[in-house]
Formats: C-alpha cells, structure tokens, sequence
C-alpha cells in the first residue's frame, strides 16, 4: 500500500530521488502529471491506464471532460528512474507545483504526490482547520452513511 510522507530536497538540474518505499510499490514504468491544488502526481502504468480510461469513457463534446483531459493526460511524462531512484522534474511540472528546494512525497494509496514543502504545510493547516466541514460533505456523497 502506498502510503507515508517523506521529506526530500531537489538537486541540481531538478533532481529527486523517489523514496524506496515507493519506488518499491509503484514499480517502473511511471507517469508523472499535474494534481490539484498545485501538487503532482505519480502513478504506475496500471493506474495510469484506470485514470485515462475513465478521461477517455466520456464524451470529448463534454467541456470538463475535455478540460480534465488536457490538464491530467496533456501535462503527463513518462518518468525513467535511475539506479539509485532518482528522476529529473520536467520545468513545466516543476512550475507547476512551484516546487522550490524543499519537496515533500505524499503517498495516497494508489498514487504519490509530490508538494513543494511550504504548499504542503499549508494545505495540512488548512484541512486541520476544515477537516469537520470536509468530513461532513464527504459523507453527503454516500449515501450510505446518512441512515
């Protein structure tokens, strides 16, 4: 399972290394793209194959489907480890996440972002403060917990 959150620095030429843990449950063959709310997001082929299906099963006629599209499927790589788990962050997704020296890997079960470390703290305060409201909508979208 892909979970945790690691701390780590970008390098020269912006380098990462990729945690072990994670680089042990994702595999190789790996696509990093844009998130929301300014972070990234790395998945493994398989998932990636979920994540475009679901794009491509709805209707390109369909303006949110087509705005999804380019912004998760336009703004994907194909990532290549090196032997030491290490990967060079494409500019346009670096300036995406406005990653700056201090990063932060986050695992979410079946994929990892990837926070520029003060965004991430902000983003943890934030769900600290609405962390209730967030709950209680969550619920509303099952409807199973609302016997």
């Amino acid at each position: 399972m892909i979970i945790g959150e690691y701390k780590s620095k970008v390098g020269e030429k912006k380098r990462v290394s990729l945690p072990k843990k994670f680089r042990e449950e994702l595999g190789e063959d790996l696509i990093l793209t844009r998130g929301y709310e300014n972070a990234l997001v790395f998945v493994n082929k398989n998932m990636w194959q979920k994540v475009a299906q679901e794009v491509m099963n709805g209707s390109f006629t369909n303006k949110d489907i087509r705005d999804t599209s380019r912004f998760l499927v336009g703004g994907a790589k194909e990532i290549d480890l090196d032997n030491q788990g290490r990967f060079i962050i494409p500019q346009t997704l670096f300036e995406h996440a406005k990653l700056k020296t201090n990063i932060v890997f986050i695992g979410l079960v079946n994929w990892v972002e990837i926070w520029d470390e003060e965004s991430w703290q902000e983003r943890v305060k934030y769900l600290q403060e609405h962390g209730e409201e967030i709950a209680q909508e969550i619920s509303k979208m099952n409807p199973q917990n609302n016997g």
